[in-house]
Protein backbone atom coordinates (compact mmCIF):
# COMPACT_ATOMS: atom_id res chain seq x y z
CA UNK A 1 0.00 0.00 0.00
CA UNK A 2 1.16 3.21 -1.10
CA UNK A 3 1.15 6.80 1.31
CA UNK A 4 1.43 9.65 -0.36
CA UNK A 5 1.96 13.06 1.32
CA UNK A 6 1.23 16.19 -0.06
CA UNK A 7 2.60 19.40 1.55
CA UNK A 8 1.20 22.83 0.29
CA UNK A 9 2.50 25.45 1.32
CA UNK A 10 1.31 27.92 -0.90
CA UNK A 11 -2.78 27.16 -0.32
CA UNK A 12 -1.90 27.46 3.60
CA UNK A 13 -0.89 30.75 3.04
CA UNK A 14 -3.74 31.60 0.68
CA UNK A 15 -6.11 30.26 4.02
CA UNK A 16 -4.37 32.15 6.13
CA UNK A 17 -4.86 35.56 3.91
CA UNK A 18 -8.37 34.74 3.53
CA UNK A 19 -9.27 35.37 6.81
CA UNK A 20 -7.11 37.85 7.27
CA UNK A 21 -9.16 39.35 4.55
CA UNK A 22 -12.42 38.35 6.04
CA UNK A 23 -11.20 40.31 8.91
CA UNK A 24 -10.16 43.66 7.00
CA UNK A 25 -12.71 46.53 5.77
CA UNK A 26 -9.66 48.31 4.29
CA UNK A 27 -8.31 45.59 2.62
CA UNK A 28 -11.97 44.44 0.97
CA UNK A 29 -11.86 47.91 -0.33
CA UNK A 30 -8.85 47.78 -1.93
CA UNK A 31 -8.56 46.95 -5.66
CA UNK A 32 -7.68 43.45 -6.68
CA UNK A 33 -4.28 42.75 -6.21
CA UNK A 34 -2.47 41.47 -9.42
CA UNK A 35 0.01 38.67 -9.54
CA UNK A 36 3.76 39.43 -9.21
CA UNK A 37 5.41 40.68 -11.81
CA UNK A 38 7.50 37.54 -13.19
CA UNK A 39 11.26 38.02 -14.23
CA UNK A 40 10.23 35.96 -17.25
CA UNK A 41 8.53 36.88 -19.94
CA UNK A 42 5.60 34.38 -21.02
CA UNK A 43 7.68 31.70 -22.92
CA UNK A 44 10.85 33.61 -22.69
CA UNK A 45 14.38 32.93 -20.56
CA UNK A 46 14.06 34.60 -16.84
CA UNK A 47 15.78 38.35 -17.40
CA UNK A 48 16.80 39.15 -14.11
CA UNK A 49 17.08 42.32 -12.61
CA UNK A 50 20.87 43.60 -10.91
CA UNK A 51 20.32 44.27 -6.93
CA UNK A 52 22.84 45.71 -4.47
CA UNK A 53 23.03 44.58 -0.83
CA UNK A 54 25.38 42.62 1.49
CA UNK A 55 24.08 39.35 -0.09
CA UNK A 56 24.76 40.47 -3.50
CA UNK A 57 28.65 41.75 -2.20
CA UNK A 58 29.48 38.16 -0.85
CA UNK A 59 28.50 36.32 -4.12
CA UNK A 60 30.70 38.68 -6.35
CA UNK A 61 34.26 38.26 -3.39
CA UNK A 62 32.93 34.65 -3.91
CA UNK A 63 32.58 34.57 -7.93
CA UNK A 64 35.84 36.58 -7.80
CA UNK A 65 37.27 33.74 -5.06
CA UNK A 66 36.88 30.73 -7.08
CA UNK A 67 36.97 32.04 -11.30
CA UNK A 68 40.64 33.61 -9.51
CA UNK A 69 41.39 29.53 -7.94
CA UNK A 70 39.81 28.08 -11.33
CA UNK A 71 41.84 30.07 -13.48
CA UNK A 72 45.29 30.15 -11.40
CA UNK A 73 45.80 26.67 -9.92
CA UNK A 74 46.93 25.23 -13.13
CA UNK A 75 50.11 27.72 -13.29
CA UNK A 76 51.12 27.33 -9.75
CA UNK A 77 54.16 25.24 -9.86
CA UNK A 78 55.54 22.25 -6.99
CA UNK A 79 58.57 20.86 -7.20
CA UNK A 80 58.72 16.83 -7.12
CA UNK A 81 61.73 16.13 -8.30
CA UNK A 82 63.68 15.88 -11.35
CA UNK A 83 61.76 12.82 -12.32
CA UNK A 84 58.21 14.26 -11.84
CA UNK A 85 56.01 17.20 -13.11
CA UNK A 86 56.23 20.18 -11.63
CA UNK A 87 52.89 21.38 -11.61
CA UNK A 88 50.94 21.53 -8.68
CA UNK A 89 47.10 20.29 -9.63
CA UNK A 90 47.64 17.76 -12.75
CA UNK A 91 45.28 14.75 -14.15
CA UNK A 92 47.76 12.98 -15.95
CA UNK A 93 46.01 10.24 -18.05
CA UNK A 94 49.17 9.21 -20.21
CA UNK A 95 50.85 7.86 -17.05
CA UNK A 96 47.47 7.36 -15.42
CA UNK A 97 47.97 9.51 -12.27
CA UNK A 98 46.50 12.55 -10.59
CA UNK A 99 49.22 14.96 -8.48
CA UNK A 100 47.53 17.24 -5.78
CA UNK A 101 50.36 19.33 -4.29
CA UNK A 102 52.60 17.03 -2.47
CA UNK A 103 49.90 14.09 -3.17
CA UNK A 104 50.28 11.41 -5.69
CA UNK A 105 47.62 9.42 -6.69
CA UNK A 106 47.86 6.72 -8.50
CA UNK A 107 45.18 4.00 -9.85
CA UNK A 108 45.74 1.43 -7.01
CA UNK A 109 44.79 4.60 -4.56
CA UNK A 110 41.01 4.65 -6.18
CA UNK A 111 39.90 4.36 -3.00
CA UNK A 112 41.02 7.48 -1.84
CA UNK A 113 39.11 9.45 -4.74
CA UNK A 114 35.94 6.98 -3.35
CA UNK A 115 36.50 8.37 -0.18
CA UNK A 116 37.10 12.22 -0.88
CA UNK A 117 33.89 11.94 -2.82
CA UNK A 118 32.31 10.27 -0.17
CA UNK A 119 33.34 13.25 1.92
CA UNK A 120 32.30 15.57 -0.55
CA UNK A 121 28.71 14.51 -0.80
CA UNK A 122 28.27 13.95 3.46
CA UNK A 123 29.36 17.95 3.56
CA UNK A 124 27.05 18.86 0.90
CA UNK A 125 24.17 17.26 2.56
CA UNK A 126 25.29 18.54 5.74
CA UNK A 127 25.33 21.96 4.40
CA UNK A 128 21.60 21.20 3.35
CA UNK A 129 20.64 20.63 6.66
CA UNK A 130 21.27 23.20 7.95
CA UNK A 131 21.01 26.14 5.43
CA UNK A 132 19.45 24.41 2.27
CA UNK A 133 21.05 24.89 -1.08
CA UNK A 134 23.54 27.07 0.26
CA UNK A 135 26.18 25.56 -2.42
CA UNK A 136 24.09 26.25 -5.32
CA UNK A 137 23.37 29.56 -4.21
CA UNK A 138 26.91 30.87 -3.93
CA UNK A 139 29.88 28.07 -5.22
CA UNK A 140 28.05 25.54 -7.53
CA UNK A 141 29.82 26.61 -11.15
CA UNK A 142 26.79 26.85 -13.27
CA UNK A 143 25.39 29.77 -10.60
CA UNK A 144 29.39 31.36 -10.70
CA UNK A 145 29.36 31.32 -14.62
CA UNK A 146 25.98 32.46 -15.26
CA UNK A 147 26.07 35.35 -12.96
CA UNK A 148 29.43 36.25 -14.89
CA UNK A 149 27.54 35.88 -18.34
CA UNK A 150 24.51 38.02 -16.70
CA UNK A 151 26.98 40.49 -15.74
CA UNK A 152 28.24 41.19 -19.61
CA UNK A 153 24.66 40.99 -20.34
CA UNK A 154 23.59 43.64 -17.87
CA UNK A 155 27.00 45.97 -19.02
CA UNK A 156 26.01 45.68 -22.89
CA UNK A 157 22.45 45.73 -22.80
CA UNK A 158 21.53 47.35 -19.56
CA UNK A 159 19.35 46.37 -16.77
CA UNK A 160 16.06 44.15 -16.33
CA UNK A 161 13.38 47.18 -17.89
CA UNK A 162 15.62 47.30 -21.05
CA UNK A 163 16.32 43.94 -21.56
CA UNK A 164 13.07 43.37 -21.08
CA UNK A 165 12.24 45.67 -24.05
CA UNK A 166 14.30 44.46 -26.20
CA UNK A 167 13.04 40.83 -26.27
CA UNK A 168 11.00 40.58 -29.63
CA UNK A 169 11.72 44.42 -30.47
CA UNK A 170 12.71 44.96 -34.23
CA UNK A 171 16.54 44.61 -34.88
CA UNK A 172 18.44 48.16 -35.44
CA UNK A 173 21.79 48.94 -36.06
CA UNK A 174 22.93 49.47 -32.53
CA UNK A 175 20.66 46.49 -31.17
CA UNK A 176 22.74 44.19 -33.72
CA UNK A 177 26.06 46.10 -32.44
CA UNK A 178 24.71 44.88 -28.65
CA UNK A 179 24.10 41.27 -29.66
CA UNK A 180 27.22 40.84 -31.57
CA UNK A 181 29.23 42.17 -28.75
CA UNK A 182 27.63 40.36 -25.75
CA UNK A 183 27.78 37.14 -27.71
CA UNK A 184 31.55 38.16 -28.55
CA UNK A 185 32.23 38.41 -24.69
CA UNK A 186 30.46 35.31 -23.97
CA UNK A 187 32.40 33.32 -26.25
CA UNK A 188 35.68 34.58 -25.09
CA UNK A 189 34.92 34.01 -21.56
CA UNK A 190 33.73 30.09 -22.98
CA UNK A 191 36.97 29.67 -24.39
CA UNK A 192 39.34 31.15 -21.63
CA UNK A 193 36.87 28.61 -18.96
CA UNK A 194 37.42 25.11 -21.61
CA UNK A 195 41.45 26.07 -22.19
CA UNK A 196 41.87 26.36 -18.57
CA UNK A 197 40.22 22.93 -18.30
CA UNK A 198 42.67 21.34 -20.60
CA UNK A 199 45.35 23.27 -18.71
CA UNK A 200 44.68 20.62 -15.56
CA UNK A 201 45.20 17.96 -17.77
CA UNK A 202 48.90 18.46 -19.22
CA UNK A 203 51.43 21.12 -18.64
CA UNK A 204 49.53 24.80 -18.49
CA UNK A 205 52.65 26.75 -19.88
CA UNK A 206 53.70 24.06 -22.24
CA UNK A 207 50.01 23.91 -23.92
CA UNK A 208 50.24 27.63 -23.49
CA UNK A 209 52.95 28.02 -25.73
CA UNK A 210 51.92 25.73 -28.39
CA UNK A 211 48.62 27.47 -28.50
CA UNK A 212 50.48 31.20 -28.66
CA UNK A 213 52.71 29.27 -31.65
CA UNK A 214 49.72 27.27 -33.26
CA UNK A 215 51.24 24.31 -32.67
CA UNK A 216 48.28 23.09 -30.49
CA UNK A 217 47.11 18.97 -30.87
CA UNK A 218 44.04 18.12 -32.86
CA UNK A 219 42.81 16.35 -29.20
CA UNK A 220 43.40 19.49 -27.09
CA UNK A 221 41.94 21.70 -29.37
CA UNK A 222 38.71 19.59 -29.93
CA UNK A 223 38.79 18.68 -26.20
CA UNK A 224 38.49 23.01 -25.81
CA UNK A 225 35.88 23.52 -27.81
CA UNK A 226 33.77 20.95 -26.21
CA UNK A 227 34.02 22.65 -23.33
CA UNK A 228 33.41 25.79 -24.41
CA UNK A 229 30.69 25.18 -26.30
CA UNK A 230 28.71 23.83 -23.10
CA UNK A 231 29.71 26.44 -21.04
CA UNK A 232 28.58 28.95 -23.61
CA UNK A 233 25.41 26.76 -23.86
CA UNK A 234 24.53 26.14 -20.00
CA UNK A 235 25.41 29.74 -18.95
CA UNK A 236 24.55 31.63 -21.46
CA UNK A 237 21.23 29.91 -22.30
CA UNK A 238 20.32 27.27 -20.24
CA UNK A 239 21.16 28.73 -17.38
CA UNK A 240 17.93 28.10 -14.67
CA UNK A 241 16.85 25.06 -16.62
CA UNK A 242 20.37 23.32 -15.25
CA UNK A 243 19.09 24.39 -12.03
CA UNK A 244 15.39 23.42 -12.11
CA UNK A 245 15.09 20.44 -14.83
CA UNK A 246 18.72 18.99 -15.19
CA UNK A 247 20.55 18.68 -12.10
CA UNK A 248 19.17 15.76 -9.91
CA UNK A 249 20.11 17.91 -6.66
CA UNK A 250 16.84 20.01 -6.97
CA UNK A 251 14.74 16.77 -7.56
CA UNK A 252 16.17 15.35 -3.88
CA UNK A 253 14.87 18.41 -2.26
CA UNK A 254 11.83 16.26 -1.15
CA UNK A 255 13.39 13.75 0.26
CA UNK A 256 16.02 15.44 2.11
CA UNK A 257 13.99 18.76 2.89
CA UNK A 258 14.45 19.91 6.70
CA UNK A 259 12.01 22.40 8.27
CA UNK A 260 14.98 23.07 10.74
CA UNK A 261 16.82 24.96 7.99
CA UNK A 262 17.79 28.26 7.44
CA UNK A 263 16.27 28.50 4.09
CA UNK A 264 15.27 31.56 2.52
CA UNK A 265 12.12 32.19 3.70
CA UNK A 266 8.89 34.79 3.66
CA UNK A 267 7.49 36.21 7.06
CA UNK A 268 4.03 35.83 6.05
CA UNK A 269 2.59 36.51 9.18
CA UNK A 270 4.78 39.93 9.27
CA UNK A 271 4.16 40.73 5.17
CA UNK A 272 0.41 39.80 5.07
CA UNK A 273 -2.29 41.41 4.09
CA UNK A 274 -0.01 43.22 1.22
CA UNK A 275 -0.95 46.89 0.43
CA UNK A 276 0.41 49.50 -0.71
CA UNK A 277 2.35 51.84 2.38
CA UNK A 278 -0.07 54.76 2.25
CA UNK A 279 -3.33 52.55 2.17
CA UNK A 280 -1.14 49.65 5.51
CA UNK A 281 -0.45 53.21 7.46
CA UNK A 282 -4.49 54.23 6.94
CA UNK A 283 -5.56 50.97 8.16
CA UNK A 284 -3.44 50.47 11.21
CA UNK A 285 -4.67 54.16 11.71
CA UNK A 286 -8.02 52.87 12.06
CA UNK A 287 -7.06 49.16 14.13
CA UNK A 288 -7.35 47.40 10.87
CA UNK A 289 -4.28 44.59 10.11
CA UNK A 290 -1.75 45.36 7.40
CA UNK A 291 1.24 43.82 6.28
CA UNK A 292 4.72 45.27 5.74
CA UNK A 293 4.18 43.44 1.97
CA UNK A 294 3.73 46.38 -0.47
CA UNK A 295 3.76 44.18 -2.92
CA UNK A 296 6.48 45.89 -4.84
CA UNK A 297 7.44 42.44 -6.70
CA UNK A 298 11.02 43.33 -6.41
CA UNK A 299 11.95 39.87 -4.58
CA UNK A 300 10.40 37.99 -7.66
CA UNK A 301 12.13 40.59 -9.80
CA UNK A 302 15.77 39.61 -8.85
CA UNK A 303 15.17 35.45 -8.29
CA UNK A 304 17.79 34.11 -11.04
CA UNK A 305 14.84 31.61 -11.00
CA UNK A 306 11.94 33.03 -11.82
CA UNK A 307 9.84 32.31 -8.74
CA UNK A 308 8.18 33.85 -6.07
CA UNK A 309 9.34 33.48 -2.54
CA UNK A 310 6.12 34.36 -0.94
CA UNK A 311 4.28 31.09 -2.62
CA UNK A 312 6.41 28.96 0.37
CA UNK A 313 9.60 26.36 -0.12
CA UNK A 314 9.93 25.99 -4.01
CA UNK A 315 12.64 22.78 -4.60
CA UNK A 316 13.90 25.06 -7.67
CA UNK A 317 15.06 28.30 -4.83
CA UNK A 318 19.14 27.69 -5.13
CA UNK A 319 18.84 29.83 -1.63
CA UNK A 320 21.00 32.77 -3.13
CA UNK A 321 19.25 35.11 -1.12
CA UNK A 322 18.97 37.96 -3.65
CA UNK A 323 15.81 38.11 -2.94
CA UNK A 324 16.76 39.33 0.94
CA UNK A 325 18.90 41.88 0.08
CA UNK A 326 16.21 43.22 -2.55
CA UNK A 327 13.54 43.50 0.34
CA UNK A 328 15.32 44.90 2.99
CA UNK A 329 16.41 47.63 0.00
CA UNK A 330 12.46 48.21 0.00
CA UNK A 331 11.82 48.25 4.06
CA UNK A 332 14.66 50.08 4.34
CA UNK A 333 13.16 53.08 2.46
CA UNK A 334 9.85 52.66 4.34
CA UNK A 335 11.29 52.95 7.33
CA UNK A 336 10.42 49.18 8.32
CA UNK A 337 12.67 46.84 10.02
CA UNK A 338 14.46 44.43 7.62
CA UNK A 339 13.79 40.79 7.86
CA UNK A 340 10.67 40.21 5.68
CA UNK A 341 12.55 37.70 3.39
CA UNK A 342 15.31 36.36 5.05
CA UNK A 343 17.03 33.21 5.62
CA UNK A 344 14.77 31.33 8.48
CA UNK A 345 14.05 27.84 8.86
CA UNK A 346 10.15 26.79 8.25
CA UNK A 347 10.03 25.65 11.83
CA UNK A 348 10.15 29.38 12.99
CA UNK A 349 8.36 30.70 10.36
CA UNK A 350 5.61 28.27 11.36
CA UNK A 351 6.00 29.26 15.24
CA UNK A 352 5.83 33.01 13.99
CA UNK A 353 2.49 32.29 12.65
CA UNK A 354 1.65 30.96 16.61
CA UNK A 355 3.17 34.25 17.68
CA UNK A 356 5.88 31.81 19.67
CA UNK A 357 9.40 33.23 20.16
CA UNK A 358 11.68 31.64 17.04
CA UNK A 359 13.89 28.39 18.24
CA UNK A 360 17.58 28.38 16.33
CA UNK A 361 17.79 24.63 16.03
CA UNK A 362 21.50 24.23 14.27
CA UNK A 363 22.98 21.88 16.24
CA UNK A 364 20.39 18.93 16.81
CA UNK A 365 21.13 14.72 16.51
CA UNK A 366 20.68 14.97 12.82
CA UNK A 367 23.52 17.75 11.98
CA UNK A 368 25.70 16.53 15.07
CA UNK A 369 25.55 12.53 13.71
CA UNK A 370 26.79 13.90 10.17
CA UNK A 371 29.64 16.70 11.29
CA UNK A 372 31.12 13.67 13.62
CA UNK A 373 30.73 11.47 10.38
CA UNK A 374 32.68 14.38 8.21
CA UNK A 375 35.26 14.95 10.65
CA UNK A 376 35.47 10.91 10.95
CA UNK A 377 35.91 10.53 7.28
CA UNK A 378 38.47 12.95 6.48
CA UNK A 379 40.47 11.46 9.31
CA UNK A 380 40.59 8.37 7.52
CA UNK A 381 41.70 9.88 4.57
CA UNK A 382 44.35 11.91 6.19
CA UNK A 383 45.94 8.73 7.93
CA UNK A 384 45.33 6.45 4.74
CA UNK A 385 47.62 9.62 3.01
CA UNK A 386 49.98 9.83 5.44
CA UNK A 387 50.46 6.38 5.89
CA UNK A 388 50.21 5.17 1.98
CA UNK A 389 53.38 4.03 0.85
CA UNK A 390 55.47 4.92 -2.23
CA UNK A 391 55.43 1.37 -3.53
CA UNK A 392 53.67 -1.91 -4.26
CA UNK A 393 54.45 -5.51 -3.78
CA UNK A 394 52.09 -7.71 -5.22
CA UNK A 395 52.10 -11.86 -5.60
CA UNK A 396 50.26 -14.06 -8.09
CA UNK A 397 50.48 -18.13 -7.70
CA UNK A 398 50.40 -20.24 -10.81
CA UNK A 399 46.85 -21.82 -11.41
CA UNK A 400 48.52 -24.77 -13.60
CA UNK A 401 50.15 -26.64 -12.31
CA UNK A 402 49.56 -25.36 -8.55
CA UNK A 403 52.70 -27.26 -7.41
CA UNK A 404 55.13 -29.61 -9.05
CA UNK A 405 56.96 -32.68 -7.34
CA UNK A 406 60.48 -33.28 -7.89
CA UNK A 407 62.55 -36.07 -8.30
CA UNK A 408 64.07 -35.76 -5.00
CA UNK A 409 60.80 -35.53 -3.33
CA UNK A 410 60.64 -31.85 -2.66
CA UNK A 411 57.61 -29.75 -3.89
CA UNK A 412 57.89 -26.04 -5.91
CA UNK A 413 55.26 -23.55 -6.29
CA UNK A 414 55.95 -20.50 -9.27
CA UNK A 415 54.62 -17.31 -8.34
CA UNK A 416 54.72 -14.24 -10.10
CA UNK A 417 56.15 -10.87 -7.89
CA UNK A 418 55.32 -7.67 -9.33
CA UNK A 419 57.10 -4.64 -7.81
CA UNK A 420 55.89 -1.31 -7.94
CA UNK A 421 57.57 2.31 -7.80
CA UNK A 422 54.65 5.12 -7.19
CA UNK A 423 58.16 7.14 -6.49
CA UNK A 424 60.23 9.72 -8.22
CA UNK A 425 63.15 8.25 -7.62
CA UNK A 426 65.15 5.02 -8.25
CA UNK A 427 63.93 2.20 -5.46
CA UNK A 428 65.84 -1.16 -5.05
CA UNK A 429 64.40 -3.79 -3.28
CA UNK A 430 65.71 -7.97 -1.54
CA UNK A 431 63.00 -10.24 -1.59
CA UNK A 432 61.90 -12.48 1.08
CA UNK A 433 60.02 -14.86 2.88
CA UNK A 434 58.60 -15.82 6.06
CA UNK A 435 55.90 -18.51 7.11
CA UNK A 436 57.51 -21.81 5.67
CA UNK A 437 60.61 -23.72 5.37
CA UNK A 438 61.45 -23.03 1.79
CA UNK A 439 63.65 -22.09 -0.75
CA UNK A 440 63.26 -18.68 -2.69
CA UNK A 441 64.76 -18.54 -6.08
CA UNK A 442 64.53 -15.38 -8.99
CA UNK A 443 64.31 -16.11 -12.28
CA UNK A 444 67.13 -14.71 -13.68
CA UNK A 445 68.46 -13.26 -10.57
CA UNK A 446 70.58 -14.29 -7.53
CA UNK A 447 67.88 -14.69 -4.80
CA UNK A 448 70.39 -12.23 -2.71
CA UNK A 449 70.65 -10.06 -5.63
CA UNK A 450 68.86 -6.45 -4.83
CA UNK A 451 65.72 -5.14 -7.53
CA UNK A 452 65.72 -2.23 -8.62
CA UNK A 453 62.83 -0.67 -9.37
CA UNK A 454 62.57 2.83 -12.07
CA UNK A 455 61.12 5.33 -10.74
CA UNK A 456 57.22 5.54 -12.02
CA UNK A 457 57.76 1.85 -12.99
CA UNK A 458 57.60 -1.89 -12.31
CA UNK A 459 59.40 -5.11 -12.67
CA UNK A 460 57.54 -7.92 -12.89
CA UNK A 461 59.63 -11.38 -11.36
CA UNK A 462 59.42 -15.17 -12.19
CA UNK A 463 59.73 -16.67 -8.27
CA UNK A 464 59.93 -20.57 -7.02
CA UNK A 465 59.46 -21.74 -3.54
CA UNK A 466 61.02 -25.42 -3.28
CA UNK A 467 60.02 -26.95 0.01
CA UNK A 468 62.09 -30.33 0.92
CA UNK A 469 59.34 -31.46 3.26
CA UNK A 470 55.97 -30.03 1.55
CA UNK A 471 53.38 -28.80 3.86
CA UNK A 472 50.24 -25.95 3.19
CA UNK A 473 51.96 -23.35 4.49
CA UNK A 474 50.77 -19.67 4.39
CA UNK A 475 53.58 -17.55 3.10
CA UNK A 476 54.68 -13.81 3.59
CA UNK A 477 56.48 -12.27 0.86
CA UNK A 478 58.78 -9.23 2.30
CA UNK A 479 60.35 -6.58 0.09
CA UNK A 480 63.51 -5.68 2.04
CA UNK A 481 64.74 -2.06 1.20
CA UNK A 482 68.81 -1.07 1.89
CA UNK A 483 68.57 -0.62 5.24
CA UNK A 484 67.21 -4.15 5.68
CA UNK A 485 64.14 -3.07 6.77
CA UNK A 486 60.85 -4.65 5.58
CA UNK A 487 58.90 -1.89 3.88
CA UNK A 488 56.38 -4.07 1.47
CA UNK A 489 54.25 -7.61 2.47
CA UNK A 490 52.02 -9.64 0.50
CA UNK A 491 50.64 -12.77 1.30
CA UNK A 492 49.91 -16.48 -0.34
CA UNK A 493 49.84 -19.95 0.03
CA UNK A 494 52.47 -22.70 -0.45
CA UNK A 495 50.59 -26.05 -1.88
CA UNK A 496 51.43 -29.37 -1.38
CA UNK A 497 49.38 -31.50 -4.01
Amino acid sequence: MAITIEIDHARTRRMAQERGQSQSSAQREAPVRKPARSPRKAGGPVVPQGVKGPIRRLKWLILALTLSVYYVTPFIRWNRGANAPDQAVLLDFAHGKLYLGPAEIWPQDLYLITAAMLLATLILVLVNALAGRLWCGFACPQTVWTDLFLLVERLVEGDRRQRLKNIGAPLTARRVAQIATKHVLWMMIALLTGGTLIFYFTDAPELLRDLAHGEMSATALTWTLVFAGTTYGLAGFAREQVCTFMCPWPRLQGAIWDPEAFTVNYRDYRGEIRMSAKKAAEARALGEPAGDCVDCGGCVAVCPIGIDIRQGPNFACINCGLCVDACDGVMAKLDRPRGLIDYESWSNIERGRAGEPRVSRLLRPKTIGLALACVALAGVIAVSFVTKTTAVLSVQHDRDPMSVRLSDGSVRNAYTVKLLNKSSAVQSFKLAISGADAALAIVGHAAADAIEVEPDGSETLRVTLTMPEPADADVTFQAVDAAGQVVLTAHDRFVNR
